[in-house]
């Protein structure tokens, strides 16, 4: 059963989820299966954040007779942020291939810890139906904001994020700048350090994916 937490994020509670996070979290899991367990916790996670989409009914015709069946409504985009969120998008795309996806690319300056846009390739109507932030760690929530609101100004009205890994500093951030967007997460960790990354976490997400750590 999933939980909302403090902050309105829903953490997904199955087992499945929670026994892939532990192969991630494992200091010991290499980049190759690092890659192909982020993959399938998002396919995952995808059952669990679309139970809000619309859907209208047409008819369709079966070998046997015609019958009422079931369509998303809308255009479903789904956008990672660059360059660690492309690790979920395989596990969305393999669940929801009909889906879009767009792109941020944001990185963060260090001394900051404030994002800066690099990269934004949106489709030009993103109005057209649901939008899915995707990034892995929603550490101090300053990256998950600027893209929120980014997102929003391109024309995304119906928004939400998932992530697998929250800080409670992020999810505080998120509500006090975007207190009516939805996140979900595959987990809800302790804290940030002095350094602003997650504790106790997986590390940093992009290096192990892509094994540049």
């Amino acid at each position: 059963m999933n939980e909302t937490r403090p902050g309105g994020v829903i953490v997904f509670d199955h087992p499945l989820i929670r026994h892939k996070m532990t192969i991630i979290r494992d200091e010991a899991t290499g980049h190759r299966l690092f890659r192909a367990t982020l993959a399938q916790i998002a396919g995952l996670m995808v059952y669990e954040f679309t139970r809000s989409f619309e859907t209208e009914t047409y008819r369709v015709r079966t070998p046997m007779t015609e019958t009422v069946g079931h369509r998303l409504r809308g255009l479903v985009t789904v956008v990672p942020v660059l360059r660690a969120g492309l690790g979920m998008i395989d596990g969305i795309l393999d669940i929801m291939p009909e889906a879009r996806v767009g792109h941020l690319g944001m990185a963060r300056d260090e001394s900051t810890l404030e994002p800066k846009t690099y990269l934004s390739k949106l489709p030009h109507d993103l109005d057209a139906g649901p939008v899915v932030l995707v990034d892995p760690m929603l550490a101090t929530g300053g990256s998950a904001s600027a893209a929120v609101s980014l997102l929003r100004q391109a024309g995304a009205t119906d928004l939400r994020m998932i992530c697998l890994v929250a800080a409670p500093e992020g999810v505080a951030r998120l509500r006090r700048d975007h207190p009516d967007l939805r996140v979900y997460a595959a987990a809800m960790d302790e804290r940030l350090n002095d350094k602003g990354y997650i504790l106790p976490g997986l590390g940093d997400a992009g290096d192990r994916m892509y094994g540049t750590t």
